[in-house]
């Protein structure tokens, strides 16, 4: 039985409760969360035991589940990697590069396994897209959301847009070469909103915009490569692939095109998305990676990678401010 902690009880936090609950083999050993209010809530609710202090916690647990403010990972994650305790943690990893580097540096000589909380990995649609062989070469990215003054804590890039940027450095197997970056600061004292090129070596360009002050949510991914067209709905949870018909499609919308080269069909696919929850299936891979002894989906190195390009979006938006 593997013992779990959960760090933090605050909106997202009982999410993560409700899942740990239902993924077998785990026993939930308690909580820690320095506020009153939200620990007396989970205590009435699920009955869990609160740790007053978090070494506590991490003593008595195998793994912990980090789901506290950012400024509260580096120290959380760094006392549990010198226990030698299994860690997830929500995104961003760390809250400076500084910290982010020296966790990648502890979590490898420690051996243990370490798990970064980009949920979006487990979008049911981005799973669907993923049967089809992806390798884009231009990708158009909006992620929008209204305000709420919860996340304001981290700039829109940290807050949103990482999740994009995280999927796009799995996506494309190449180097970014470039980043070209402009936000403002609307609602609060970090950009709310931000677009941004990225260029890679192999070519490929992806433009993302991120917004957390729109008057409706979005977030989409469209994908564009060698004869085919990906859009992915992550709201909707819808997949669409555009493509020359092959002899494997079959149940698909099919039209004639000429080109130079002659008479082409092309398909229209909507892949089957299957429901899922994707904070259980991140959860529940977190402890298949534990219990298997196998490379967690979101590594430490990936959170760090992702943060890496985020901070350096941010440093562009930063000087062009100055500027």
């Amino acid at each position: 039985m593997l013992k779990v902690g959960v760090f933090g009880v605050g909106h997202l936090g009982k999410f993560h409760l409700n899942n740990w609950k239902e993924i077998e083999g785990v026993k939930l050993i308690g909580f820690f969360d320095p506020s009153d209010l939200n620990a007396n809530d989970v205590k009435n609710e699920y009955g869990l035991k609160r740790f007053k202090k978090a070494d506590d916690l991490i003593e008595a647990c195998d793994a912990i589940d980090i789901v506290a403010p950012t400024t509260e990972h580096f120290e959380l994650c760094k006392k549990a990697i010198l226990k030698s305790k299994h860690v997830f943690v929500e995104k961003p990893l760390c809250n400076t590069m500084g910290e982010a580097k020296e966790i990648v540096k502890l979590a490898k000589e420690a051996n243990i396994k370490f798990q970064v909380g980009h949920v979006e990995r487990f979008n049911p649609a981005l799973l669907a897209a993923k049967e089809h062989e992806l390798n884009p070469m231009f990708i158009e990215v909006h992620r929008l959301s209204q305000f709420n003054p919860r996340g304001t804590d981290v700039s829109v890039i940290l807050d949103l847009m990482i999740h994009d940027i995280d999927i796009i450095l799995s996506l494309v197997k190449s180097n970014v070469k470039n980043v070209f970056a402009n936000g403002v600061n609307v609602l609060s004292d970090t950009p709310d909103i931000a677009n941004v090129r990225m260029e890679f070596d192999n070519g490929c360009v992806a433009n993302l915009t991120s917004s957390r002050i729109s008057m409706k949510k979005m977030r989409k991914m469209r994908l564009f490569q060698r004869d085919s067209y990906v859009g992915i709905d992550f709201l909707e949870k819808k997949t669409e692939i555009i493509k020359y018909k092959s002899p494997e499609d079959k149940n698909v919308f099919t039209f004639d095109i000429d080109t130079n080269h002659g008479k082409k069909t092309i398909a229209i696919a909507a892949p089957v998305v299957k429901e899922s929850n994707a904070i259980k299936m991140e959860l529940q891979s977190f402890v298949n990676a534990i219990n298997n002894n196998k490379t967690t989906v979101v590594t430490e190195v990936d959170g760090f990678r992702a943060m890496e390009v985020a901070h350096l979006i941010l440093d562009k938006i930063n000087r062009n401010q100055i500027g």
